[in-house]
């Protein structure tokens, strides 16, 4: 590089920090030290055009960078990108009017290079800067959501185990009256009957309410326990069939079992889990199928799992809230639409029973997961829900296997067979 170049630049320095500082002085948000800055900006400019090294930018740069206020940041504008592009301008601009056309040239080929260079680098540190900044941002809300949902768990868990003892008593005083109408041979039909059929009924659908509250408290502080033995899971189903078959008849509903392999396999597991598995699965189907509509069950065996697919002709689920609807608390439409009891068409509920089914799935070793074609009441797509939960030919554990050796023995050759 020539000396003349040098010396240009070096003549160019007061000129041009002048001129930029009338400028950019009145700009909102300049700095109260904007020449100190100008001339370390200028001072690198230099030594990068006499060494041929643009990164002597780079800490200058770094330093402007690091300085962005978050509303900078947090702004969609790149403040420091449009800065440098703005000083690139102005530059170019004083060259032409300080310079003959030669001399203007001369100073644009040396300082373009590094002005380019400069705006390239401001870009990879404002883009770094912002990145930065959101995933603190995106930490900080993981951590809100972290401490809402423990909040939430906690609740639920001081919530269940307060509405408890109350619960008790009523429920013993409940009995008590109950023993007193009996002793007294109250009418079947009479008010006082009546009303403690009802007061009964309450302390029923409560304590359900506050045993799945619980179930919730378990399952999210990892404390749900699983006591398994032999189980058939035809076994189980029949049991629910007879169960809900009141409320199947009631809403005019078909429910369709049909046998596969393993159906009536014997496998280890929790049998009063697996039971709540299916209840509260068997319920959401009637929940949300209207009147004379079908539920079907079956599924297969599959290596090392069973697969077990309950199916109804239902009102379906958007494919945005499929994954939502196993979280706790959780309820499709508007709360206001609902009706008030749980097995009526769309009933109420508080929205834990997919969170219960999928807890104690996984506690299994197993998962869940539901496919539906969407929501629609006039055309009815349905929803089919599955269960995968693996086949326990052995017991878990010895005390298991010391209790239900003489059936493991006998299933054996059952199975031979």
């Amino acid at each position: 590089m020539s000396k003349s170049s040098i010396d240009c630049l070096k003549s160019f320095h007061p000129i041009w920090t002048q001129r930029v500082i009338q400028k950019f002085s009145t700009q909102k948000g300049m700095r109260a030290d904007l020449q100190n800055q100008l001339d370390n900006f200028y001072r690198s400019l230099e030594q990068a055009v006499e060494n041929n090294e643009p990164a002597w930018l780079d800490s200058i740069l770094a330093l402007w960078s690091t300085s962005l206020t978050r509303t900078d940041v947090e702004g969609h504008a790149n403040t420091l990108t449009k800065f440098i592009a703005d000083l690139s301008d102005l530059t170019f601009s004083i060259v032409r009017q300080e310079y003959d056309e030669h001399t203007a040239l001369e100073i644009t080929d040396l300082l373009l290079p590094q002005f380019t260079y400069a705006f390239v680098k401001c870009t990879e540190l404002e883009t770094q800067s912002k990145t930065n900044f959101l995933s603190q941002e995106l930490t900080q809300v993981k951590e809100n959501l972290s401490r809402v949902d423990k909040s939430k768990s906690d609740f639920v868990a001081i919530a269940a185990h307060e509405l408890k003892t109350p619960l008790t008593l009523i429920e013993g005083y409940a009995s008590m009256l109950g023993d007193s109408f009996t002793s007294r041979q109250m009418e079947e039909g009479s008010t006082e009957v009546v009303l403690l059929t009802g007061l009964r009924t309450g302390i029923v659908r409560m304590r359900s309410i506050i045993d799945d509250m619980i179930d919730v408290s378990m399952i999210d502080n990892g404390l749900m326990k699983l006591n398994f033995q032999p189980v058939w899971l035809d076994r189980l189903i029949n049991i629910l069939t007879t169960e809900l078959n009141p409320t199947i008849e009631e809403r005019g509903l078909t429910l369709a079992i049909e046998p596969f392999e393993a159906f009536d396999e014997m496998t280890f597991g929790d049998p009063e889990r697996i039971m709540q598995i299916f209840r509260n699965i068997l319920l959401n189907s009637i929940k949300y199928t209207p009147d004379g509509g079908k539920i079907s069950v079956t599924g297969r065996k599959l290596p090392g799992f069973v697969e077990i697919i309950i199916s109804d002709t239902g009102i379906g689920i958007s494919p945005d809230h499929q994954e939502i609807v196993f979280e706790k608390f959780t309820r499709l439409g508007s709360a206001m639409l609902h009706s008030s009891g749980k097995t009526k068409f769309k009933g109420g509920g508080p929205g834990l029973g997919l969170h219960i089914a999928k807890g104690i799935v996984e506690c299994h070793g197993g998962t869940i997961w539901l496919e539906s074609p969407g929501y629609d009441e006039k055309k009815l797509p349905g929803t089919v829900v599955h269960i995968l939960l693996p086949i326990r030919k052995e017991p878990p554990d010895d005390n298991t296997a010391k209790l239900f050796a003489p059936l493991i023995k006998t299933d054996i050759p059952a199975e031979d067979e």
